[in-house]
């Protein structure tokens, strides 16, 4: 029994060892995250299925146009010689019968309602899969949005980890020297204060990484919790010099105008539609069958077995209530309405490309000024270092200079994934980002 249960005990040991092991950082670019965005995203495949539900109804109302066939068979059994005497106008006489026949139907006209709404139909479908075209766009700017701030944060954790290094050597230096009496007590707390501070700079990092983390598998679609080794992206180039050329190309590409302006044309289409309404409607109707069973001992006269007629119908409305009218109006404001809508939209993303691209400039010009500011901090922080060696200025100075170079070293880095965001941020207003 012992021989038996070491090895069990190793082996369970080891699995569980194995299982607390953290899984591998997951190694993704940015065109991987598009790409697993636009494939698993709920708010992509939800905005498909809805473009393809409305597609349907194309065909639902072109099935106007095609003749209606159905197939009836009828038994009715009636007291002899009865009639029906209540209700509208009186019925024809009952009699027991058994027959089966066909009935067929074909509009011949409805004086173009079912051309306008076939049209109205048609334009519908094509906003939905312009809307689906702007969630997937909505998708990517997110993807885009995150894969950088985490970026960012993943850059901080290594500039908060180089600072840590940095001022615990420092700390080290200055303990060393206060054992040997060459420096105070107070450079020595200065110093662990600086270090104690780079150490929560560090733990703020490492969260800001998961935050970061989840917000990417989010915008990517993803269930399942993960780590990633993210690729760094080349410098996008400068914006451009004028923001009206880009809000005249954000006119012509953004998907969610062009869904706008479809939906006005449905909304004017179904308006001349419900117009129609007033006006003749024609239909050939046809019927033609077999009675096998007719109770001939209660006629009169013999009714053949089979029957058959056709005719042509025309529907004429002349009195309904105004609903007719109520109809027309009710689609003549909701394309009015859409008129509106059309041009909010359009004002609306005028101000967002003038927007984005004051933004994106500012962040661009912010890349020399924080580069400028990160090498002006790291000439400071070795004329303070060399100071503080010979005895020529304090640990403050020293230590405020170190300060000076993490925040500069945080605005450096930021303005990089900042402006990348912001040139992102810019194409998705242009309808460019694709």
């Amino acid at each position: 029994m012992r021989t038996v249960a070491i090895p069990v005990f190793l082996i369970v040991s080891t699995g569980a060892c194995l299982l607390a092991q953290p899984a591998a950082p997951v190694k993704l670019n940015l065109q991987e995250a598009e790409a697993s965005a636009l494939k698993n995203h709920p708010q992509v495949l939800a905005a498909q299925h809805a473009a393809a539900s409305l597609s349907q109804r194309v065909d639902e109302a072109k099935s106007a146009y095609y003749p209606a066939l159905s197939w009836d068979a009828t038994g009715s059994q009636g007291n002899p010689q009865a009639r029906i005497g209540a209700g509208f106008l009186t019925d024809s006489r009952l009699f027991d019968r058994f027959g089966q026949g066909i009935a067929l139907s074909q509009l011949i006209t409805d004086s173009g309602r079912t051309p306008n709404l076939v049209a109205a139909s048609r334009l519908q479908a094509g906003a939905a899969g312009q809307t689906a075209q702007a969630t997937k766009y909505d998708v990517l700017v997110r993807v885009n949005r995150a894969y950088f701030e985490t970026l960012r944060a993943q850059a901080l954790v290594k500039v908060a980890q180089e600072t840590v290094a940095a001022r615990q050597l420092l700390a080290d230096q200055v303990t060393a020297l206060f054992k040997n009496k060459l420096r105070s007590e107070l450079d020595v707390s200065f110093v662990d204060v600086n270090v104690s501070q780079a150490k929560l700079l560090l733990l703020q990092a490492e969260d800001q990484v998961q935050g970061a983390f989840a917000e990417l598998t989010r915008a990517m679609g993803s269930q399942q919790a993960a780590t990633y080794e993210l690729a760094d992206e080349p410098l996008p180039p400068s914006p451009a010099s004028n923001a009206e050329d880009l809000v005249a190309q954000a006119l012509a590409n953004r998907p969610e105008l062009a869904s706008l302006q479809m939906s006005r044309d449905a909304a004017y289409r179904l308006e001349h539609a419900e117009k129609d309404l007033s006006y003749p409607t024609a239909s050939l109707v046809g019927v033609g069958g077999y009675m096998p069973y007719i109770d001939q001992i209660t006629l009169p006269h013999t009714i053949p077995g089979e029957y058959e007629g056709v005719a042509i119908n025309v529907q004429i409305p002349i009195l309904n209530g105004g609903l007719f009218k109520a109809r027309r109006q009710e689609a003549h404001f909701r394309a009015l309405e859409s008129d509106q809508r059309l041009r909010d939209e359009a004002e609306a993303i005028a101000r967002d490309v003038r927007t984005a691209w004051s933004s994106s400039t500012v962040a661009y010009q912010r890349l020399d000024v924080t580069a400028q500011l990160l090498r002006q901090a790291t000439l400071a922080q070795s004329l303070a270092q060399g100071r503080y060696d010979l005895g020529l200025s304090t640990i403050v100075e020293l230590t405020q200079a170190q300060l000076n170079v993490t925040a500069a070293e945080i605005e450096n880095l930021s303005a990089k994934y900042d402006y990348q965001s912001q040139y992102a941020t810019l194409q998705y207003t242009i309808g460019a980002l694709r």
